[in-house]
């Protein structure tokens, strides 16, 4: 027997649950796209932590990666390796000359963006829109440009979304929206976000020159958990411009998790995991770390040690792009990172030589010490049975 008092069921069953009666006006499909709610769930506009601060953050540190740090690497093997191609200007403009690595490393704005928003999942005229919005962000925020490009392509590219495809000259209304925007809140508000962020940092670094023990416990620990956590280490560095002692307590930090991790599960997970966590990412572990915390506590402890040794015996900065500080031993970019700042220094007569124990600081922060300590704190954890056969096993 048909319900004729229920509007969403439809009185011919060839037509779908919604779709109007002849002469009679269209139905709801259970009201899922009606009103404010359903238009965002239509234009895929999701308020969560877990987009604009997990996928939007780790998409800006690939952006990141993929311009300003590719960009520093390539030329500091082109100086380090006396190879013209990357040393030579390549490209004149305005007055500036840009090596090869200088054209990547101008360009982290719009790749930052257009990572934010292809984590957003923007259409195409929205995500190509980004490019001049990340620019503009990047440009007006200052050192701080990183953060502003965070909060305004997240904002840019959502407008450009909600109204994406709702005119029929599309291809001029969605591009004029998302740019207009973007140079809108850049001009309004990256200044004061950049101004800010820098100003963290700054304290930060402050503090870590004043009080090296603890500061260098704080950051290691901080740090390196966020780069285990499904939040990006290398943006938090990177928004913050952390660089100098505090730069290198951080990358002892996450090199502590890194390796940490890779050394301590060797027996569950073998050669494959030892180079996917110490090359790769230590974020391998959450799946465990959420049945087991406990098997979280020899990398972190271990941080708490190098840490302050990295900044108070070992006098480790980093110098070199601050998203390396948040890095760690991921392709070996924290110490490439570590590297380049002493040849920087180098350059500038700063730093008369590269000694030994630079060296030496560099391999015992970044391998030895968290290989070490993590795998003596796991072994004490496992007697007592804290940490059980199978707990580290990567799935």
């Amino acid at each position: 027997m048909k319900d004729t008092h229920n509007p969403a069921i439809s009185a011919d069953p060839q037509k779908p649950a919604g779709q109007a009666a002849p002469g009679g006006p269209a139905a709801p499909a259970g009201g899922a796209k009606g009103g404010f709610k359903g238009f965002l769930a239509r234009k895929n506009i999701v308020f969560s932590a877990q987009r604009y601060g997990i996928d939007a953050l780790g998409a800006m540190a690939q952006g990141l990666f993929a311009s300003l740090l590719i960009g520093t690497i390539i030329n500091t093997v082109g100086t380090q390796f006396g190879i013209a191609f990357l040393t030579q200007p390549v490209a004149v403009i305005a007055g500036t000359e840009y090596t090869v690595g200088g054209l990547a490393s101008a360009m982290s704005g719009p790749a930052m963006a257009c990572a934010i928003g292809y984590a957003l999942q923007a259409p195409p005229l929205v995500l190509f829109s980004m490019v001049t919005v990340g620019f503009a962000a990047n440009a007006l925020g200052g050192a701080g440009g990183p953060l502003a490009v965070l909060f305004v392509a997240i904002l840019s590219a959502e407008l450009g979304k909600a109204v994406s495809k709702e005119t029929k000259v599309d291809i001029l209304v969605t591009p004029l929206a998302t740019i207009f925007a973007g140079i809108l809140l850049s001009a309004l508000c990256a200044p004061a976000i950049g101004s800010a962020a820098s100003s963290v940092g700054r304290i930060i670094m402050w503090a870590t020159e004043l009080q090296p023990f603890f500061m260098g416990i704080i950051v290691s620990v901080v740090i390196g958990m966020a780069l285990t956590l499904p939040i990006s280490s290398a943006a938090i560095c990177a928004a913050l411009g952390l660089t100098g002692l505090a730069g290198g307590a951080a990358v002892a930090g996450c090199c502590a998790q890194m390796v940490g991790f890779a050394v301590m599960s060797w027996r569950e997970n073998g050669v494959g995991g030892l180079v996917s966590q110490g090359l790769g990412t230590s974020m391998l572990q959450m799946g465990n770390i959420v049945k087991n915390p406990r098997v979280w506590i020899p990398p972190t402890l271990a941080s708490a040690i190098t840490g302050p040794i990295a900044t108070c015996l070992f006098r480790l900065e980093m110098n070199g792009a601050a998203i390396s500080s948040g890095m760690g031993t991921c392709g070996l970019v924290g110490q490439i990172g570590v590297y380049t700042g002493w040849a920087a220094e180098l350059a500038s007569g700063a730093r008369a030589a590269i000694t030994g124990a630079d060296w030496l600081g560099l391999v015992l922060i970044s391998f030895v010490l968290p290989a070490v300590l993590s795998t003596a704190f796991c072994l004490v954890l496992r007697r007592i049975g804290w940490i059980r056969e199978g707990d580290l096993a990567l799935q």
